[in-house]
């Protein structure tokens, strides 16, 4: 079923309620590697209720799947997630109640052999108050759906990264059953745990979910240039590149220039890009 141009921009959620609360938090940080040394007193207050403290990445995942897409029309086989964009009006608590709203901003026409682009974006409100917490941004590559007659514009240009050498790098091992363990936050793809789903989409192993690939670039930028105050980061983009395995070793480049720090990510062994163009934005 090809795009309805009309019918995937009517497409909104006027408001979905989501709750969590510590437990959801705190397996948040352990899918994206902290805690992994449990004497390590930088990463605890991520993995422990007392004095919890929140990677603003979680903000992916606290109304998991709150976008009605299935009148997109979309071939989904075919369907990449492009970039991922964050901006935080304020911290998300370690506990809450959401109130999730947005829709389809965006959808272009790249040809028929090239795909379309969609972007949507959601707003996360607390319900008590009304107040506006972050807005996620999100951009997907249809690559099965071009040639449906719509605008041939595109999304966000991607941040262009320096070119001298990178100010800081930082590497993690990604723990073998990280995806097992991130699924748990929502996004329950066999393709993160089913090695013969994998094996169908032609890969060796169960893949890392991009969103954790995301997080754990977001760890290591509030590790290395915010001294692991996460309240620091204002916004948090990035394009992906290629998938990640578990068991691999994440290498993070980055560079500082004033508020903003550009980043890159890079897995060692195979020495390929798997996310690129990252942009943080950072509270003085």
């Amino acid at each position: 079923m090809a795009i309805d141009y009309d019918r995937i921009m009517a497409i909104r959620n006027p408001g979905s309620v989501h709750s969590y609360g510590d437990r959801e938090t705190m397996l948040y940080a352990l899918g994206i590697g902290l805690g992994q040394d449990p004497m390590d007193r930088a990463e605890l207050p991520f993995t422990y209720e007392k004095g919890l403290r929140v990677i603003p990445t979680q903000a992916t995942v606290v109304a998991w799947n709150n976008m009605p897409m299935g009148a997109a029309g979309l071939n989904y086989l075919m369907v990449l997630h492009g970039e991922q964009r964050l901006t935080v009006h304020k911290p998300l608590p370690p506990a809450g109640e959401l109130v999730a709203t947005g829709g389809v901003v965006g959808c272009y026409d790249k040809g028929k052999e090239k795909g379309a682009v969609v972007l949507t974006e959601t707003v996360l409100s607390d319900r008590a108050t009304g107040e506006k917490l972050v807005t996620l941004g999100s951009t997907t590559f249809a690559r099965g759906d071009g040639g449906f007659g719509g605008p041939t514009g595109g999304g966000p240009a991607p941040h262009v990264l320096p070119t001298r050498a990178p100010d800081r790098i930082i590497s993690y091992r990604i723990a073998p059953n990280a995806a097992l363990i991130y699924r748990l936050s929502g996004d329950r793809n066999p393709l993160h745990s089913d090695p013969d789903v994998a094996a169908a989409a032609g890969f060796r192993q169960p893949i890392l979910h991009g969103l954790c690939s995301y997080g754990h670039a977001c760890r290591a930028v509030v590790e290395t240039m915010c001294d692991w105050d996460p309240t620091r980061i204002a916004g948090f983009d990035v394009r992906f590149s290629s998938p990640v395995y578990p068991g691999e070793t994440f290498e993070t480049q980055m560079w500082q220039d004033g508020n903003v720090v550009s980043f890159r990510c890079r897995i060692v062994e195979r020495d390929i890009i798997v996310l690129n163009n990252g942009k943080a934005t950072l509270r003085s």
